[in-house]
C-alpha cells in the first residue's frame, strides 16, 4: 500500500506490520471488526452468532456464523497473524456441526445473539429484510450440503491454500481473505483482500469447477452403465450356456465371475473363473482364480503341472490383496461395440477351456495346492 506524496509527486510505501505488533488481539479487535461490518469480507453478510457453541457433545466454539443472502450459513475462522495449519480442519469441522441446524434452530441461535448486542430486535425481521422475504414461512435455510466457509489471517500457509482450492475442485464454498495491517503515522490501515478464490476469476473459478462436478458426474455414469451393457450383452449370449454359474445381473464392475457348479466345487479353497476388461491398456482377459498362496508354493504347484490345454498360454499373476490367478489375454477395445461379439465368443471358448481342464484334473490338483500336497 502506498501513501501519495502530493509534494514530491511520488509515491511513499507504507511500513507492512502485524496485528500482534500494534497490539491487536483476535477475538477484542479482528472478530469485532468484521461482527461490526461483515461487508469488509467484499460482499453482505448477516452475522448471526459469535463464539457459537450450540453444538451437542462438544463445548467447542466458532468465531463467527453468517448467512449469505441465499440463505446459506457461513463459517467464518479468525487467525490473528499466521494462519496455522489446522485452520481449516477447524473451519470444516465447525461446517460439520452446523450441516444439520435447522431454520427454527438458526432463528433461535439469531434471537440469542440480538437478544445479547441489540436488545428489542426480532430474529424473523432480521432475517426478512435481509433476505428481502415478507416472511420465513416459504424461506429455506442452510439447504443441503451448501455451508460456506470463510478464513482470515494475515498470511496463509502452503498446505492451507492447496486444501481450500482442493476442497473448491470438490464444490465445497471455501475462501481464504488476508488482512494486511500498514502503519500510517500514529494510525494502522487495514487491507482486506480475498485470495482464493481471486475476485477477478471467482465467477469463472466458480462456473468451471460446476463444469467439472458436472462432466465428473456424467463420466461415472456413463463409465457405470457401460459396464453394465458390455456385460448384459455377454450374459444375454452365454448366461446360459455352459455349467458355469454367471451372477444374476450385469455387474458394474471392470470385472465378472463365474462360478464353477456346487459338484465341481472343493472345501479347500475358493476358486472361479474371472472375466475382464482392461481399458487402459486395450485389452480383454479371463484368468483362473485359485486363492491366497506363497509365491514359492505356487511356483512348485506350476511347475509341477500337467499341460492343461488352458494353461498353456496363462501367466500366473498376484493381484495386491494376494489372490493369485492364471491369466489368457486378448488385445480389444473393450468400448468397441462393434467388437463385442468377438470379445465375448474368445471370453466364453477360455471359460469352457478352464472348466474342461477343471473337470480334467486341474480341480484335483487345485485341492492338493490347497492342501500343501506339493512337491516339486
Amino acid at each position: 500500500m502506498y501513501r501519495i506524496d502530493r509534494s514530491g509527486n511520488r509515491l511513499q510505501k507504507l511500513p507492512e506490520t502485524t496485528l500482534s505488533d500494534v497490539s491487536f488481539r483476535e477475538r477484542d479487535h479482528l472478530q469485532e471488526w468484521i461482527a461490526t461490518d461483515p461487508l469488509a469480507l467484499g460482499e453482505e453478510l448477516l452475522i448471526i452468532q459469535k463464539e457459537f457453541d450450540g453444538f451437542d457433545g462438544t463445548r467447542e466454539r466458532l468465531d463467527l456464523l453468517a448467512l449469505d443472502k441465499e440463505g446459506r450459513l457461513v463459517i467464518i475462522e479468525n487467525k490473528l497473524d499466521d494462519s496455522g495449519r489446522d485452520v481449516v480442519w477447524q473451519a470444516l469441522k465447525y461446517a460439520a456441526y452446523c450441516s444439520t441446524m435447522q431454520k427454527s434452530e438458526i432463528v433461535s441461535a439469531f434471537q440469542a445473539y440480538l437478544d445479547r448486542y441489540d436488545p428489542g430486535t426480532s430474529a424473523s425481521d432480521s432475517l426478512c429484510d435481509f433476505l428481502g422475504e415478507e416472511t420465513l414461512d416459504d424461506v429455506i435455510l442452510n439447504d443441503g450440503t451448501g455451508q460456506r466457509v470463510i478464513m482470515v489471517a494475515t498470511d496463509f500457509r502452503k498446505e492451507v491454500t492447496s486444501t481450500v482450492l482442493w476442497l473448491r475442485d470438490y464444490g465445497i464454498d471455501a475462501r481464504c481473505i488476508k488482512v494486511k495491517p500498514y502503519r500510517l503515522d500514529d494510525d494502522v490501515l487495514i487491507d482486506l483482500q480475498q485470495v482464493i478464490p481471486p475476485p477477478e476469476a471467482a465467477d469463472y473459478m466458480i462456473r468451471m469447477a460446476q463444469k467439472e462436478t458436472e462432466a465428473k458426474k456424467t463420466a461415472t455414469m456413463v463409465s457405470y452403465q457401460g459396464r453394465m451393457e458390455y456385460w448384459g450383452a455377454f450374459l444375454e449370449a452365454y448366461g446360459d450356456a455352459s455349467d458355469l454359474i454367471p451372477p444374476s445381473r450385469a455387474p458394474n464392475q471392470g470385472w465378472m465371475n463365474l462360478k464353477f457348479p456346487p459338484d465341481l466345487r472343493t472345501e479347500s479353497g475358493a476358486a472361479s473363473i474371472v472375466l475382464y476388461r482392461n481399458l487402459k491398456n486395450d485389452r480383454v482377459g479371463a484368468y483362473l482364480s485359485i486363492g491366497k498362496h506363497e509365491e514359492e508354493d505356487i511356483e512348485r504347484w506350476l511347475s509341477a503341472l500337467a499341460s492343461y490345454p488352458s494353461l498353456v498360454d496363462a501367466e500366473s499373476e498376484c493381484s495386491p490383496k494376494g489372490v493369485w490367478g492364471l491369466y489368457v489375454t486378448l488385445d480389444a477395445d473393450a468400448l468397441d461395440e462393434e467388437d463385442w461379439p468377438r470379445q465375448h465368443e474368445w471370453m466364453q471358448a477360455q471359460a469352457l477351456r478352464f472348466l474342461a481342464d477343471w473337470q480334467a484334473g486341474l480341480r484335483e490338483d487345485f485341492i492338493r495346492l490347497c492342501q500343501g500336497e506339493v512337491t516339486a
